[in-house]
């Protein structure tokens, strides 16, 4: 039975890396679609912790 599981340990660790990359490739290509967020500033926070 060890073999099976070995045989799906495999499977699944490749698949795991396959999808990590598919992930990186994707997200590489947004970042080039993209131009670069600018930065919205900080909420004000009152006296109490309350924002605004």
């Amino acid at each position: 039975m060890g073999t099976k599981d070995e045989e799906r340990a495999a499977r699944l660790k490749a698949a795991l890396r396959d999808n990590l990359r598919r992930r990186k490739a994707q997200a590489r290509g947004r970042a080039e679609d993209e131009p670069p967020a600018e930065t919205a500033p900080a909420p004000k926070v009152g006296p109490a912790g309350d924002a605004g």
